[in-house]
């Protein structure tokens, strides 16, 4: 059949860069239409997702399930957001993660990341992560992700976590008693 992207790309005249671009944005229209195709995302507990759906159906954004975002993380460059307090992202966080908080958006990501980019963003349940997703939407970002569940279900599935240091550890800072009911696995801190 024909020749593949792949191959005519590397045949052809394209510079390293524009082959960089036209490489991310194939990626990025597989990573939307796959998005797109999928069914909502879910968390295991029944009680936990009615909880996460009672705080970010209010943000017009789109989201992630833990399985899809841990295949993605393997298969392309993601920017991966941490939008929760420096305390909480100190005792851990997704490897690889970026602090960002909750408020503000950390400019340097906004001068460094093109707008196709794939950014997928956490707090610790899903609505701080929400409201800033919808930030970056606005900023004209089109490839951003809530990640469903957040950091409580990412450590539920058991997925590593790293400390400040880049330490695996299984704590999880799970803001107070209440909210730590969600968290399943690894040693509850707040």
């Amino acid at each position: 059949m024909g020749e593949s992207l792949e191959n005519k790309m590397h045949s052809s005249n394209f510079t390293p860069s524009t082959k960089t671009r036209l490489r991310s944005a194939t990626l990025s229209v597989i990573f939307l239409l796959s998005s797109l195709a999928k069914a909502e995302p879910k968390v295991e507990n029944p009680e936990f997702d009615k909880e996460i759906h009672r705080l970010v159906d209010r943000f017009n954004v789109s989201h992630i399930s833990i399985d899809d975002f841990a295949k993605l993380k393997k298969e392309q460059d993601v920017l991966t957001l941490d939008a929760r307090e420096k305390k909480e992202f100190e005792i851990s966080h997704i490897p690889g993660a970026k602090f960002n908080g909750p408020n503000k958006i950390d400019p340097s990501f906004l001068k460094s990341t093109p707008k196709e980019h794939p950014i997928v963003i956490y707090c610790s349940v899903g609505y701080r992560s929400s409201r800033l997703a919808e930030k970056l939407q606005k900023l004209g970002f089109s490839n951003v992700r809530n990640l469903w569940g957040s950091a409580f279900e990412w450590g539920n599935r058991g997925h590593p976590l790293v400390d400040n240091n880049g330490n695996p550890t299984t704590k999880i800072h799970t803001y107070d008693a209440n909210w730590s009911r969600w968290v399943q696995r690894g040693e509850k801190v707040w």
